[in-house]
């Protein structure tokens, strides 16, 4: 069949490689290969799909459901490989097959693809996504190859302080959202394998488990700084509401309690992270995005 990569993949290797790159040429004879290798049989490419890989839903020679994902390089999937692996299944879609040297090419166990947490209602999502983010919290494996939240957010702080230079309305945020990392690195508590890019479309409905989470872009570091991306789901509604900003606070301090995270710390990470989201959306065009995140950010 024709791997045609979907067009909210290819806006979204435009945002981040605005330059060119050669692996979405490369995309399609990259996917004949790694189902001719396994033996696979394609039913079709899920659409709209993510942001960063191509998902193409298969079967494998037994007839078992499975999920091809194919990932460019700096999208990290040998890293999403590792923590697979390390979580075996637990809290995570599971990995079914070694690597086989075919980098960014990985055989995962097939959820449903359509349900996420983000279909129930905002209270029962967030205590489902909360309850799986829980158990992906684990010793990282020693001499791990994960990236540290210090490294990640490092290179994050530098891109917002170059955007705040070209964009002074952002630079109060900026400060505030650089400092409040500064302060939050120094008094870290904590060193575990964290999901790094956890949200509701992020936890998709299982036979195996209810819910499993996806996607990851592992980093290790505190738990608030996994948690803090959660706060912030259904962002949209969130500033449409009156009562918005003191929504956010309540949602803060139920999702610190029910994971027995310091409120404060979680505060402190989920400005940083809407901060720097809101920075890099307005840096790549996505002006409504941008927006709601600042605009989120202001209240915290």
């Amino acid at each position: 069949m024709a791997f045609e990569p979907p067009r909210r993949l290819v806006r979204a290797l435009g945002e981040t490689a605005p330059d060119g790159d050669d692996w979405l040429e490369k995309l399609p004879a990259a996917a004949e290969r790694a189902v001719e290798l396994r033996e696979l049989t394609v039913e079709r490419v899920q659409v709209p799909g993510g942001r960063s890989s191509l998902v193409v839903l298969v079967r494998r020679s037994d007839g078992t459901q499975a999920v091809l994902k194919l990932a460019p390089r700096r999208a990290r999937p040998e890293s999403e490989r590792a923590a697979l692996a390390h979580w075996n299944g637990l809290g995570a879609v599971q990995l079914l097959d070694e690597p086989d040297g075919a980098e960014g090419v990985l055989l995962l166990e097939r959820l449903h693809p359509d349900v996420s947490v983000r279909s129930l209602p905002e209270s029962k999502a967030l205590l489902e996504a909360a309850g799986t983010l829980r158990r992906l919290w684990v010793e990282p494996p020693a001499g791990h190859p994960f990236e540290t939240v210090a490294e990640r957010t490092g290179r994050q702080a530098e891109a917002m302080r170059a955007g705040a230079v070209t964009d002074p309305e952002v630079a109060p945020l900026v400060d505030a959202a650089v400092a409040v990392r500064g302060e939050l690195l120094a008094g870290a508590p904590e060193q575990r394998l964290l999901h790094g890019t956890f949200r509701q479309s992020k936890v998709l409905a299982g036979d195996r488990m209810p819910w499993l989470a996806v996607g990851p872009d592992p980093v290790v570091g505190e738990s608030a700084f996994d948690l803090a991306r959660l706060v912030r789901d259904r962002v949209e509604d969130l500033v449409a509401q009156p009562s918005g900003a003191s929504t956010t606070r309540r949602r803060i301090k139920r999702l610190a309690e029910s994971l027995e995270v310091d409120q404060e710390r979680l505060r402190g990470w989920t400005l940083f992270r809407a901060v720097e989201s809101g920075v890099r959306a307005r840096r790549v065009g996505r002006e409504q995005d941008a927006e709601l995140l600042l605009e989120f950010a202001g209240w915290l």
